[in-house]
């Protein structure tokens, strides 16, 4: 028996046992997963292909590591402008080894689904987000008077600092001062 199944926009032609690299799934490593875009099965003569996928398929898998391919060297240049950039680049992937694959969808370990990795992320960081600028603004709303002594505080050392910056400066003036003077009297 063997499945064909789309995860990371390419297609796998995959059967139990089978271990195979796709692109980096947001799983840890041990994790069972379940592949739910399952575009054909076939079982010795029977055949079922999807429009566009299997109704009811699934294909049970467990990750085994996260993995990076191979470096790529990606080199643009513009002739005759002397304009040549090099950049490397290495994919993120994921080892998986095929489990179980079910027609009716009951994979028999327990699974979690394999989520796509950039469009739940986004939603939940954006709410905690505001709660945390929420409680910031409330929390320097009570805190501004104490804020304000110390940046008082802080700004006396400032002035004695730059008090010393001149002196310094001044003193490297006269220094100078003093060897233009030594040259005129020597010639």
């Amino acid at each position: 028996m063997y499945a064909v199944v789309k995860t990371g926009g390419k297609q796998y032609r995959v059967a139990k046992d089978d271990k195979i690299i796709v692109d980096r799934l947001e799983s840890e490593a041990g994790d069972n997963i379940v592949l739910d875009q399952v575009l054909m099965m076939a079982d010795g003569e029977k055949v079922m292909v999807g429009a566009p996928t299997v109704s009811g398929a699934a294909v049970g898998a467990t990750v085994l590591r996260h993995t990076r391919g191979p470096k790529i060297m990606v080199f643009r240049r513009k002739r005759r402008k002397n304009f040549r950039r090099v950049q490397g680049h290495r994919q993120d992937l994921t080892m998986i080894q095929i489990t179980d694959i079910a027609a009716d969808g009951k994979i028999k370990a327990p699974a979690k689904k394999a989520a796509p990795k950039a469009e739940a992320k986004p939603a939940e960081e954006k709410a905690p987000a505001k709660k945390a600028a929420a409680t910031k603004a409330a929390t320097t709303k009570t805190e501004a008077k104490p804020a304000a002594k110390k940046a008082e505080a802080k700004k006396a050392p400032a002035k004695k600092a730059a008090a010393k910056k001149t002196a310094a400066k001044t003193g490297a003036k006269k220094a100078a001062a003093k060897k233009t003077a030594a040259k005129a009297k020597d010639a």
